[in-house]
């Protein structure tokens, strides 16, 4: 049980670190305030390999990335917390429908797996930015555009920003399940059995 825990927590943290190398590719860049890339893709696929928790932690771990590597902005404690810890653990959410894309995977049926996939993105993605709307609409209104109301741009820049993430992110992941659904399938081996093979 130990080694399995050490195992999960050893993905979770390669995870979070290719996320968070994602995330330094170019985006689609809509305005300052609005920047679109499949960087959640990782954190997507451990979900639904390993589930909520282990997505939670590597969703943690990305946002810990992204502070510790200066990619952070902060205004207050609070915020910080809100949309570097919070905001990005909430991907992990979509592993709350990992049993079911799994159990769709093993038994082959391939449209209904990548359904629920599509479903589990949406879920992560909206627990996301969900986080940055409010943190949007509490600490970044006064960037808003003069006449603009704090909650409509926060509204606007992170809607915005949810629905591209989100199809992105949903139709690389389909394609990539599509063809590998085994990314999603965990492997039950422990550490003993790993040594025991080398």
């Amino acid at each position: 049980m130990k080694n399995m825990r050490l195992l999960v927590m050893i993905e979770a943290a390669f995870f979070a670190a290719f996320a968070m190398i994602l995330d330094f590719l170019p985006s689609i860049k809509l305005s300052p305030a609005i920047s679109i890339s499949f960087a959640m893709v990782p954190i997507f696929i451990l979900a639904f390999r390993r589930g909520m928790l282990a997505g939670i932690l590597a969703g943690f771990l990305w946002g810990l990335l992204q502070v510790m590597l200066g990619d952070a902005t902060i205004l207050t404690p609070t915020q910080f917390l809100i949309e570097y810890f919070i905001a990005f653990a909430s991907v992990g959410f979509a592993g709350f429908l990992s049993r079911l894309i799994q159990n769709h995977f093993q038994k082959g049926d391939k449209k209904i797996a990548l359904a629920w996939v599509v479903a589990a993105t949406f879920v992560g993605s909206i627990a996301r930015y969900f986080w940055h709307f409010l943190a949007g609409v509490i600490f970044w209104g006064d960037y808003a555009p003069e006449g603009t109301s704090p909650l409509v741009y926060s509204f606007i820049a992170n809607g915005t920003t949810f629905v591209g993430a989100f199809v992105f992110c949903a139709i690389v992941l389909v394609v990539i399940l599509g063809s590998a659904p085994r990314l999603v399938q965990a492997e039950t081996v422990t550490l003993k059995k790993l040594k025991k093979a080398s």
